[in-house]
């Protein structure tokens, strides 16, 4: 029988001049995409559906929650910074749990919580990749495991960039705030305590798995 997985209520910082903003950037990018853009790309929909079933998993920055339904979990929940988002997943995925999340704030889940945390398409949006991957860590139970998807750079962003110029590929006007190659992301993931399981790189996206 599965165990009822309770949130424990976020913890907020004193009001300061860039309270909300994150958030209302993102909803203002989810507002400019369309309702339905279609299945989720199959090499990411893959690599979600040969995760292994769970008991409790956490779909953190699910977007539209289009990749969320790949999950197999007997209890799952979708969090994300943006209301916008929270509410195509609402639709995407009726009756799921889902916690809305604030910008560099603890993540509102007890310790060892989940025994998967699925992150896809969300570390390169971060702005504090430290306290996000180190709060997945608190949250997943000891063994548990972290399954990233993010763009990958390397030698073929480096020709491009030569090629085409620097801003081909650093839009100014880019989400994107951070830019991972394999050894970076394996890097990464290991000094924030985490055991790499796999790395490989897939159509342009990195796709890694890690225990805690």
């Amino acid at each position: 029988m599965a165990r009822s997985l309770k949130l424990s209520p976020p913890r907020l910082r004193p009001l300061g001049h860039d309270v909300g903003l994150p958030s209302a950037y993102d909803d203002e990018i989810w507002e400019l995409l369309p309702d339905d853009p279609g299945p989720p790309p199959e090499h990411l929909a893959a690599f979600v559906r040969q995760l292994p079933p769970v008991e409790r998993a956490l779909d953190l920055g699910c977007g539209d929650g289009r990749l969320t339904r790949e999950l197999r979990a007997s209890e799952l929940v979708a969090a994300d910074v943006s209301k916008v988002a929270l509410e195509r997943a609402r639709r995407w995925l009726p009756g799921i749990r889902l916690a809305e999340l604030r910008s560099d704030e603890p993540l509102p889940f007890p310790d060892a919580a989940f025994d998967l945390v699925l992150c896809a398409e969300t570390l390169e949006h971060v702005r504090d990749v430290q306290l996000l991957l180190s709060e997945a860590r608190r949250i997943l139970r000891p063994g548990g495991t972290l399954a990233i998807t993010t763009p990958v750079n390397g030698r073929v962003t480096g020709m491009r960039i030569v090629l085409a110029g620097f801003e081909t590929h650093f839009d100014p006007l880019s989400p994107h705030l951070r830019f991972f190659t394999r050894r970076s992301l394996s890097l990464l993931l290991s000094e924030m305590g985490f055991a790499v399981h796999s790395l490989q790189s897939t159509r342009g996206t990195l796709l890694a798995t890690a225990r805690r």
